[in-house]
């Protein structure tokens, strides 16, 4: 399994709406990958390790996939509307990471 997260940098007087990002971007994604995405997580960064520290990430979400083939597939020919649609929530450069899934626990 891998996970595509995709990470919002925390920057000062960046714009991030978490309620378009959470109710309307990220079904959108869900849909255009189709059964590709066997899941997503949306989080809102709320603070860092330290005590008092600001979270690193505004908000994040991680994407749920059997393989890379598999996203690299659905992705393809949905990745420009999917791109044109984050100027609606955020003015903040997003940074994407694909890992492999090597431990799960419930």
């Amino acid at each position: 399994m891998i996970k595509v997260s995709v990470l919002y940098p925390q920057s000062a007087g960046a714009r991030f709406d978490h309620a378009y990002y959470r109710d309307r971007h990220m079904p959108m994604v869900k849909d255009k990958l189709g059964g590709a995405c066997l899941h997503y997580t949306v989080d809102q960064g709320v603070a860092g390790g330290a005590p008092g520290a600001p979270a690193p990430f505004t908000a994040m979400c991680h994407i749920y996939c059997k393989s890379l083939p598999d996203f690299q597939q659905a992705m393809e020919p949905n990745a420009q509307a999917i791109m044109a649609d984050v100027a609606n929530y955020t003015d903040i450069q997003p940074v994407f990471q694909i890992s492999e899934v090597v431990v799960e626990q419930g």
